[in-house]
């Protein structure tokens, strides 16, 4: 079912979890537009308050400024909700080999005390963003649900960990959970700046300044770049399912196509040469592969499609056609 033809009757209150961020906003811009109610939790941390700033007036949106490491704030903020959407974390490979510490007490720490507000306050379902990083080593591809590696890094550890705590609570407490294992999501809001900024952005920005990008690696490695309204699709698909067999389960948010490093620059480049001819004729230049990165990611989605219905509407081509328009104009 395609994101445009969604829609909820009854309308439902959602308690969105890192609601100011990246993938959060985008959830809450849904579901206020399509008339629910929205409780947004967020620390700020990496999330924006820029990001919901249109959404503040609005009668049936409520942002609690708050930290998912506080179980009374974890109650108070699930306190009426009928759905939880948990997209708080502490992305990115690199953040978290840098510290794990506090990559651990956000994403498992956090996670566990969202999961008990929300058993405690009933709520009728708790989907969570997973990641794409708990494949961890694993060659096969594409990768199916089922079938995973040892993990790479401290974040794909945390993410794992949460996959096993949804299964427990599920199993013990009877909450109905749902994990979207996200594989690059990439879109409007996404953050260019920092260390820790995704690559996408990250390459945009230095274009638009004439900066060469900088590939870790020989840019060979491959990912499954997922633009962020079919990420969108996915989590109102895994609230709105009536399927049972579909719950208490993991999927694959992606499009299902790979392009490595170098592929994605020359699109960024043509793209964005429509606007800067100049973009064109920038070299690109190569650095040490990173620690933790898995050399190539491709998603199976036959499990999305068959139980959830996902029908992903945009490519990396049309997503990054988009995204750059958003980009070019928002980034400057």
């Amino acid at each position: 079912m395609k994101l445009n033809d969604l829609s909820f009757n009854p309308k439902f209150h959602v308690l969105v979890t890192g609601g100011a961020g990246f993938i959060g906003s985008n959830l809450c811009d849904w579901l206020v537009k399509n008339g629910n109610t929205v409780t947004c939790l967020d620390n700020l941390a990496t999330g924006k308050k820029s990001n919901i700033e249109h959404l503040l007036n609005s009668d049936n949106f409520t942002f609690v400024e708050g930290d998912i490491r506080d179980l009374k704030t974890c109650h108070k903020a699930v306190e009426n909700a009928d759905f939880v959407l948990h997209q708080a974390a502490l992305g990115s490979v690199p953040r978290s080999l840098n510290d794990p510490i506090t990559s651990n007490e956000v994403n498992i720490s956090g996670f566990l005390n969202m999961l008990v507000a929300s058993r405690d306050a009933g709520v009728k379902r708790f989907v969570y963003a997973a990641s794409s990083s708990t494949y961890g080593d694993s060659k096969k591809l594409p990768k199916v649900e089922d079938e995973i590696g040892k993990p790479l890094s401290p974040y794909a550890i945390t993410k794992y960990v949460n996959e096993l705590y949804a299964e427990i609570f599920s199993k013990a407490y009877n909450l109905e959970t749902i994990g979207l294992r996200y594989f690059n999501v990439f879109g409007r809001r996404q953050d260019p700046n920092g260390a820790y900024a995704a690559v996408i952005p990250k390459f945009v920005m230095q274009l638009i300044n004439h900066e060469s990008p900088v590939i870790n690696g020989d840019g060979t490695y491959s990912r499954d770049f997922t633009y962020i309204d079919n990420v969108v699709q996915m989590n109102i698909l895994a609230i709105k399912s009536n399927n049972k067999k579909a719950v208490n389960k993991v999927y694959n948010v992606a499009f299902g196509e790979r392009t490595t490093l170098n592929e994605l620059v020359a699109s960024l480049k043509k793209h964005l040469s429509e606007y800067d001819s100049k973009i064109a004729d920038i070299g690109i230049n190569y650095g040490p592969v990173r620690s933790g990165d898995v050399p190539h990611s491709l998603a199976s989605i036959e499990r999305a499609k068959n139980l959830l219905d996902y029908q992903p509407q945009f490519s990396i081509d049309q997503g990054l056609k988009n995204a750059i328009a958003w980009y070019y104009h928002n980034l400057k």
